[in-house]
């Protein structure tokens, strides 16, 4: 009789919770690195304090990467499959994608003409009030990719181990509009499916499947589905925005 595995499981929970954990870690680093930029010496300061997020992405991303390899095995073992198999740790982002995206998170604290009309309104913006802004930008790119690292150590071992079949989206009740689609779907993600979509910020997990598994939605993710077929599904081209909007009426927040 095949044994069942949820999104909702204690698992999946226990560990997207364990992912999420680690990253309010390096948001507290981080939060300890905005002395490096200092007003006055943008273009020196800026730079430096990339190199030393970096560093921070890189260890705490190996941390999200072992945390995903403990819950992958451990979900093996429960799943009772047989044979042998060593999970392969998902390595750092690039430096220049890691690089590229700090820049884009502060391109706006650097001086602009106010009279410019290509100058937005952020960057209109008080220094401090930009510097706020930049450092929740940069926090929320650093979690997306420390916690890619995780997630894709658990769908590379998918597609490597032979007794996987498919693995699932785990999204957390306050989850955006987005995520909550994508659960909704269930394990319809299989081997050598595309890599996993996410967004700055999201705190959604993978779940694999192995062979003789019954994969089940969790309540809410079944909610979130029925949703979806009833208020979104019959509109192509307007479906994420009706989803979006049903989510709010009926109280599923938030619905972003």
């Amino acid at each position: 009789m095949a044994t069942p595995t949820s999104d909702g499981g204690r698992a999946a929970n226990t560990h997207r919770r364990a992912q999420r954990g680690l990253t309010r870690l390096l948001v507290r680093d981080m939060r300890s690195l905005r002395r490096l930029i200092i007003p006055s010496r943008l273009e020196q300061t800026v730079p430096e304090w990339i190199e030393a997020v970096r560093a921070l992405v890189e260890q705490y991303g190996a941390a999200s990467s072992s945390l995903s390899a403990d819950y992958y095995e451990a979900e093996r073992i429960a799943a009772a499959v047989t044979g042998r198999f060593t999970v392969p740790l998902a390595g750092p982002p690039p430096d220049e994608q890691v690089e590229n995206s700090l820049r884009w998170a502060t391109k706006d604290v650097y001086p602009r003409d106010p009279e410019d009309p290509a100058t937005t309104d952020a960057q209109r913006q008080p220094m401090d009030v930009r510097l706020e802004q930049a450092e929740k930008k940069a926090e929320a790119v650093a979690q997306r990719l420390v916690t890619d690292q995780g997630r894709g150590t658990v769908q590379e071992a998918v597609r490597q181990d032979r007794q996987a079949t498919a693995w699932a989206r785990s999204a957390a009740l306050g989850a955006c509009s987005f995520c909550k689609l994508l659960a909704s779907r269930g394990a319809v993600y299989k081997q050598d499916t595309a890599k996993f979509r996410s967004h700055d910020g999201c705190h959604c997990g993978v779940v694999p499947v192995f062979k003789g598994q019954r994969f089940e939605l969790s309540d809410h993710a079944s909610e979130w589905a029925r949703i979806y077929r009833e208020y979104a599904a019959p509109y192509p081209g307007d479906q994420l925005n009706r989803f979006r909007r049903a989510l709010a009426e009926l109280g599923h927040l938030p619905a972003l």
